[in-house]
């Protein structure tokens, strides 16, 4: 399997994909080491899962210099994501004790009744390359410290980094039984289907996590979906800075290159001041600096996928054929690499794919509304549900359209935000299931009802 830089177009390296029988000899070796760690006690498990967050701390530049070289993150993106998951299992780390607890619920004469929580078993965490550290941690730490093994898959785009996560997690001392990595493509994702797994907890596409769904239905085990978004963003006419929304809007669609699940896709501005704004958007856009992402100051780098440059580029001629107006970018870049320019269309419509299906690249539809209420029916009008934003002076404004908003995270003035406080979670096509917080940490364990009668 051969590992490219999408900056260069080069061949970094190539990789033995693992067999049906290497994935089966995993999930053997990962079952008989379960039973082992479970009994491990909770505060040994996170001696270990801390031991592992130094290690990050440690190696961070070598673990982005990998990241930026696989997948096109510009290098201070690579590792300012490295820093937020080091900060995220922080929060598993102080958190975790106080929801696996046993709990005391009830008791009455010389009966007690007690809430305990077990781990699932051997799960599968099959997970995306977009942001491999972030999205990875929001399952295999809370998995792990809930007395899980893992059987760790990440997207062949980002195999480099999953063996350099496997690399120190063996290095801090967690069992080779007890967290393995996967590598390969879709094949070795099948495989992982067929195993009789304890849980599924899938990052990516719509159509490849309801794949996963339906194929593994019948095994009545847990399944997590974290899957795509067309998050909206409404800016009402009343915010106190048109430019500051206009650069906090910009950044939260193109950062990342806009490869993010929960990026700004689709802005609605009032009326009375989308002129201004898409002026002051556009003049945002344009001071991006695009190039090799090992470079200091770059903030737009390549695409992690080449198909996905026609695909821009089909969306803008879509909008352009339609009405839309092409305010900057458009084009694929006559460059080496997956480069495609920050592009900004106005005068949108729903009619257009770039307002409809997901865009997951550097590309952004501005459309006019009249009042709230427009804005509210066209943020609807999605079957995905997994952020939306609003901007403006008043909160009891922003509530008001926040609550009408069918998606898991709802913003004031603020996007394209994830906290490990607040579940991680969307509805509809967006998915099923929550990371993070600890409804989070929860979703690794099942609860077991212990009745005592007797003597306390």
């Amino acid at each position: 399997m051969e590992i490219i830089n999408p900056a260069t177009e080069d061949v970094i390296t190539t990789l033995a994909k693992d067999s049906q029988d290497d994935i089966q000899a995993k999930f053997e070796l990962l079952t008989k080491g379960q039973t082992e760690w479970q009994e491990k006690t909770l505060l040994d498990r996170l001696e270990l899962i801390n031991r592992f967050s130094y290690l990050l701390k440690e190696n961070i530049d070598k673990l982005a210099a990998t990241l930026t070289k696989e997948m096109g993150k510009p290098l201070a993106q690579s590792v300012g994501e490295i820093i937020g998951a080091r900060k995220r299992i922080k929060f598993f780390l102080e958190n975790s004790e106080k929801w696996l607890e046993p709990e005391v619920v009830h008791t009455e004469d010389n009966f007690r009744e007690e809430i305990r929580y077990e781990p699932l078993g051997v799960i599968a965490n099959i997970s995306a390359w977009n942001y491999p550290y972030l999205v990875g941690v929001n399952v295999f730490i809370p998995a792990l410290i809930g007395g899980n093994a893992v059987l760790y898959k990440p997207s062949e785009i980002t195999s480099l980094t999953g063996l350099e996560i496997q690399r120190l997690m063996h290095e801090a001392r967690i069992p080779e039984n007890i967290f393995r990595t996967v590598i390969g493509d879709k094949d070795a994702g099948e495989t992982l289907l067929d195993l009789p797994l304890d849980g599924y907890f899938f990052t990516g596409s719509y159509n490849t996590g309801k794949y996963i769904y339906e194929r593994v239905a019948k095994k009545m085990v847990p399944c997590q979906m974290e899957l795509g978004g067309k998050d909206p963003l409404y800016v009402a006419e009343d915010v106190e800075s048109i430019q500051d929304v206009a650069r906090a809007a910009a950044e939260g669609a193109f950062y990342n290159a806009g490869q993010s699940c929960c990026s700004v896709e689709r802005i609605y501005v009032h009326e009375k001041i989308v002129e201004q704004f898409t002026k002051a958007y556009v003049k945002e856009v344009e001071l991006y600096r695009i190039g090799n992402p090992s470079e200091a100051g770059v903030f737009i780098g390549p695409l992690a996928r080449k198909p996905q440059l026609e695909y821009l580029k089909s969306q803008v001629a879509d909008a352009v054929q339609k009405g839309g107006v092409l305010k900057t970018g458009g084009n694929i870049m006559g460059r080496n690499g997956y480069y495609f320019e920050p592009t900004v269309l106005s005068s949108v419509s729903h009619e257009m794919s770039v307002m409809k299906e997901e865009s997951f690249g550097p590309v952004i539809g501005i459309q006019s509304v009249s009042n709230d209420d427009e804005a509210i029916s066209l943020m609807q009008d999605t079957v995905y549900g997994l952020t939306a934003s609003v901007y403006t002076s008043d909160q009891n404004r922003a509530e008001s359209i926040m609550k009408k908003m069918n998606t898991g995270s709802v913003y004031w003035n603020c996007c394209d935000r994830v906290s490990a406080n607040l579940p991680w979670s969307g509805r509809g096509n967006s998915g099923i299931g929550s990371t993070l917080s600890h409804i989070g940490i929860r979703a690794f364990v099942q609860p077991k009802a212990y009745h005592f009668s007797g003597p306390q």
